[in-house]
């Protein structure tokens, strides 16, 4: 976590960090204009330290590098010391939405990785074995043959579905790109399938990277509202029950949510 407080210590850093929770996905250039006085070169020195804490994620786009704003850190350390230190009234403050207009328009994928202390089978059975889920998936049971155009339905304890979509590629143990049309609400139903990304790689050490792309949500929509905490806390749900055998604590659920 050293390097995450480092990162942070820095005004022009948390500044970048801001911009990109303003609009996720800019390239280098639309960030180097937030710090004028400031050269390209600098601000590309900022953005290595902050990619290297964790705190952003980068995917290219044509001859492009695009950068994205990944709050799984933040809230790994806000369990870690506010779980501790404070009540749990301050799990409500934790929360990062995207509060953007034009609803019309398509938002910036979200991409959000965690280094997680596991081979990659490990957690690729956390992620396709509905026993494992209904650990850290807000108690929903996934299942699937995991096999291309197979479909997957997540379903709550009561057997009714929390969300259903189909593999559209598959990469056993390493990759899977799924649509994803969530059902628990007729708002977020009416805006349809988004597309979701999960892959794992090797990062040396025992230690493997988890990264999850989020595509395809409306701007402003109930999607993209739900999504932007949710999915912090599936990640990091997956990554406390993989490295420690338990469940995210409540407070940590409730920090992770936002």
């Amino acid at each position: 976590m050293a390097a995450i407080f480092r990162a942070l210590g820095d005004p022009s850093r948390r500044l970048l960090l801001d911009r990109l929770f303003d609009r996720d996905g800019q390239a280098l250039g639309e960030l180097a204009a937030q710090l004028p006085a400031m050269t390209r070169f600098g601000v590309m020195r900022h953005l290595d330290v902050l990619e290297a804490a964790g705190l952003i994620e980068t995917r290219r786009v044509g001859r492009e590098k695009h950068h994205y704003l990944n709050p799984v850190p933040i809230r790994l350390v806000a369990d870690r010391w506010i779980g501790k230190f404070a009540a749990p009234v301050v799990g409500a403050m934790a929360g990062l939405k995207h509060h953007l207009e034009a609803p019309s328009m398509l938002a910036p994928d979200h991409v959000y990785s965690v280094l997680i202390r596991a081979t990659p089978d490990r957690i690729w059975r956390a992620i396709t074995d509905g026993v494992e889920t209904e650990r850290y998936y807000y108690g929903t049971h996934v299942e699937s043959d995991w096999s291309v155009g197979g479909r997957i339905v997540y379903t709550y304890p009561d057997g009714s579905i929390a969300a259903d979509g189909e593999v559209i590629e598959i990469e056993p143990g390493q990759r899977v790109l799924m649509s994803f049309h969530a059902r628990w609400s007729p708002e977020i139903e009416a805006e349809g399938p988004v597309r979701m990304t999960w892959e794992i790689e090797p990062a040396g050490d025992g230690v493997s990277k988890l990264t999850v792309v989020t595509s395809g949500m409306v701007v402003g929509g109930t999607v993209q509202g739900e999504f932007v905490g949710g999915i912090v806390y599936i990640v990091s749900g997956l990554k406390t029950l993989v490295e420690t055998g338990e469940p995210m604590t409540p407070l940590g659920a409730a920090l992770a949510a936002g």
